[in-house]
């Protein structure tokens, strides 16, 4: 009886802990900080690559693709739908598959998508493709020769992206964009 009284107060705990979890960061019922997945209208393809760089998987549609487009792939991937359209967003009943986004400003946008899901901008960094979502595998030798000679001879690390055949390298350029994703996680 003890060890079930026990057993109880545990889940019992475990169950508040969760509600309290969810509750604080506001995420969707189905989304935890690890799992969280989005689709970007066109208004924040931007913000799509910012989240890809950051290691998240997000499906950037195509300009012109229409709301309900938009709203079903959310649905049926489990994806959280990102816009600013505000008339699309006012049509639809409050759903934890839309976030309304008011900012316009790529740096806003970031602050505040971390507001409104305390997204992990340090998540994963850089294990995507910016290009196609395709999560990135380490580049093999032959591979490493095409990158140019300037690049390789200072290049610690070539991912490779098996869908576009893109290969990424940590240039300058990348240690700005962590800059910027650290910016964003309030790191720096």
């Amino acid at each position: 009886m003890e060890r079930l009284l026990c057993v109880r107060a545990v889940l019992v705990s475990f169950f508040t802990a969760f509600c309290l979890l969810f509750s604080a960061k506001k995420l969707p019922f189905f989304a935890t900080l690890a799992s969280m997945k989005f689709v970007c209208d066109e208004m924040l393809k931007g913000l799509g690559r910012w989240l890809r760089a950051a290691g998240y998987d997000v499906a950037i549609e195509p300009d012109g693709t229409s709301d309900r487009v938009l709203l079903e792939r959310a649905k049926e991937e489990g994806r959280i739908l990102l816009t600013r359209d505000r008339r699309f967003a006012g049509e639809l009943p409050a759903t934890d598959e839309l976030v309304l986004l008011e900012c316009n400003q790529e740096d806003d946008c970031l602050q505040e998508l971390s507001e409104k899901l305390q997204v992990n901008w340090l998540y994963k960094p850089f294990s995507r493709c910016l290009v196609c979502n395709t999560p990135l595998i380490e580049a093999t030798a032959e591979q490493w020769e095409r990158v140019p000679d300037f690049s390789r001879q200072r290049a610690t690390r070539v991912l490779y992206c098996p869908t576009c055949k893109q290969l990424f390298w940590d240039g300058s350029h990348v240690q700005r964009m962590r800059e910027r994703l650290e910016r964003a996680a309030g790191v720096t």
